[in-house]
């Protein structure tokens, strides 16, 4: 069974509007444990696949995920800005010691991959979702983003 980006963020929406503290799903070899900050672990989580991701301890209101592509807004000076699609680690490189997939000045197509978000060790493709020229880096390598906020600005193509 595998998870995908939209899956990780219903489960933590629906334990973020719950009174659950935990969740333990367990299906296909597939292991997750998901916690509230401040929760009692009450078993050892197995040894197959198991990830723990703590769920913010004062609700916050969130927004609705935005529709394909992954996340664009309009900014200042007619820049589109790439925004984080999700909260994680956010990795320029496929790996460390590997070329970005971007740099300022790379062309860009909407299905480019601009990016990899790491949540609880499930790495996320992130696509430009615009073709245009990448303008501005604004995230560091290896740092942790929220949803929403800018990775890239991007100077769009002509029409």
């Amino acid at each position: 069974m595998a998870l995908t980006d939209e899956d990780v963020r219903e489960i933590l929406r629906i334990i973020d509007e719950s009174q659950v503290d935990e969740l333990r799903l367990e299906r296909d070899g597939v292991s997750l444990y998901v916690a509230r900050a401040g929760a009692q672990q009450t078993a050892a989580p197995t040894a197959t696949a198991t990830a723990v991701a703590p769920a913010p301890a004062a609700p916050a209101p969130t927004p609705a995920p935005p529709p394909d592509p992954p996340a664009t807004a309009p900014a200042a000076e007619g820049l589109v800005t790439i925004e984080a699609p999700m909260l994680g680690t956010f990795y320029r490189a496929e790996a460390p010691g590997r070329d970005p997939f971007v740099d300022v000045g790379s062309h860009v197509e909407p299905d480019t991959v601009v990016a990899i978000i790491e949540v609880m060790k499930m790495m996320n493709s992130v696509e430009a979702g615009v073709a245009g020229t990448i303008a501005e880096v604004c995230a560091d390598n290896a740092t942790l983003v929220e949803y929403g906020q800018p990775l890239f600005r991007v100077e769009p193509d002509a029409a």
